[in-house]
């Protein structure tokens, strides 16, 4: 199997060295990450200006490729600028989990958006913000979850979050906002985002927001349609009861 490997941290972040060494055991590896930190970058692309790319190698002998944009312009100049095709591609290990409605914002989420487009199956993680340790340990009982009960059955991306001191794992749905921002004023005309943890107290593992503060590895499928298939059906009928001109 040929794995991508990417994330939003950058290409020397503990998190993906750590990740794509894990890998391994599945398959030849080969990395694309952003030159320097991309967080909040979502499924952003360069068009109108070039950007640096740089052959290297990370610890562990992986092949690796330093790329100056996003993670989602990693996913398309691995698959369009030097035209390799890949089995799965993996995103993470975010610093920060991303849950709820920061999926939208996530660069690391953005990547695997961008490998279903290439038609590749793919996984996102992420974990709290300090060691990996957690992270790490839970790989192989993540990965084998998804891949021994074949929920790409179901859905081509996962979205993954694990906490510290993970006491299981629970299929969620996305929830709904995480933070509460504010803006704070550091010069004169310049201001700062500032966002905290919304206190969250549910004993209902349903969505991935309340299942992390439970404790417990949150595994969400996601897609990338924007579309409502409800709201399409339900206006078809009712052009075909004559009830909306078309």
């Amino acid at each position: 199997m040929k794995i991508l490997v990417t994330n939003d941290d950058g290409i020397n972040s503990e998190g993906i060295i750590g990740l794509a060494n894990w890998a391994k055991k599945l398959g030849e590896v080969t990395v694309f990450a952003p030159k320097v930190e991309q967080s909040g970058t979502s499924h952003s692309i360069t068009l109108r200006k070039p950007f640096e790319v740089v052959k290297t190698e990370l610890p562990g002998g992986i092949e690796a490729y330093s790329v100056d944009s996003s993670p989602a312009d990693c996913i398309r100049f691995a698959y369009l600028g030097l035209n390799r095709k890949y089995d799965l591609v993996l995103s993470g290990i975010n610093q920060g989990m991303n849950v709820g409605n920061d999926i939208a914002y996530s660069g690391t989420n953005g990547a695997v958006f961008e490998a279903i487009y290439h038609g590749t199956k793919a996984i996102a993680f992420s974990t709290d913000f300090g060691p990996n340790d957690t992270a790490f340990a839970n790989l192989d009982r993540v990965y084998d979850f998804i891949a021994g009960n074949n929920l790409f059955r179901y859905s081509d991306i996962y979205n993954v979050n694990i906490p510290f001191d993970a006491k299981g794992i629970r299929v969620t749905k996305q929830g709904g906002k995480t933070y509460s921002d504010h803006f704070e004023e550091v010069d004169v005309n310049m201001f700062k985002a500032v966002g905290n943890w919304l206190r969250i107290e549910n004993d209902e593992n349903v969505y991935d927001n309340q299942t992390v503060v439970n404790g417990y590895i949150s595994i969400t499928p996601l897609t990338v349609k924007r579309h409502v298939e409800s709201a399409y059906d339900r206006i078809l009928k009712e052009v075909e009861n004559n009830k909306i001109d078309y």
